[in-house]
């Protein structure tokens, strides 16, 4: 296999329309998400996605709390955004787009499923106390170069970003395939910047196909 991997990030209902935490404009990344995987696919490289996949009642749930969706606190000694009750596990809201070409899938790799602590990037949870499947996978298929994109830009994608960089991956960014949740107006844009000060390389779908023709 390829030494480089798509990653799709959390590209689920819940994150998309009518979703429980939807993000704006979240079902416009498929078509770039499918544009992408069909162009690895032509060229042998890996696609592998991961996945929200909370117990019910996770931690990270504002009606564990008693508190407004989107109110902060603390989690395990972290600070935390309550969210709603989303991608619970084999529930509609955590599984894959439907309009997703998951059979190109290799691998799917679930993340967020200790209750006790939230998880927003695909390697590890918020504490770095536990890793996912992820890593070793791709130590194990000699994969070296990551292409990014998924939901949503201002957490899972940045924090998957931001980890992988630290575990010593090249990392690029598909911008356009991803969108945020923007508590505060400026967090995607912030996001990027902050993915792109830690070494990864930002493309539009159309600057990496052209450069990668």
């Amino acid at each position: 296999m390829t030494q480089r991997a798509l990653l799709l990030v959390d590209i689920q209902n819940d994150f998309c329309a009518g979703g429980a935490l939807a993000v704006a404009e979240g079902d416009s990344i498929v078509d770039v998400a499918n544009a992408m995987i069909t162009w690895c696919k032509t060229r042998g490289n890996a696609i592998v996605a991961s996945q929200d996949w909370h117990p019910a009642g996770h931690g990270s749930f504002a009606s564990q709390h008693h508190v407004a969706p989107f109110t902060t606190g603390e989690l395990a000694g972290l600070a935390q955004t309550f969210w709603p009750d989303h991608c619970v596990q084999n529930s509609e809201g955590a599984a894959l787009h439907p309009l997703l070409n998951q059979k190109a899938i290799d691998a799917v790799f679930y993340k967020g499923e200790n209750p006790l602590i939230d998880s927003y990037s695909a390697f590890f949870d918020n504490g770095h106390r536990q890793e996912t499947a992820l890593h070793n996978w791709l130590q194990q298929h000699d994969i070296r170069e990551l292409v990014i994109l998924g939901l949503a830009t201002d957490y899972c994608v940045k924090f998957t970003v931001l980890d992988a960089l630290q575990l010593g991956y090249q990392v690029n960014v598909i911008t356009d395939g991803c969108r945020g949740v923007n508590l505060n107006p400026q967090d995607s844009t912030q996001a990027f910047m902050e993915m792109s000060a830690a070494g990864a390389t930002l493309y539009t779908l159309a600057d990496w196909q052209e450069t990668h023709a």
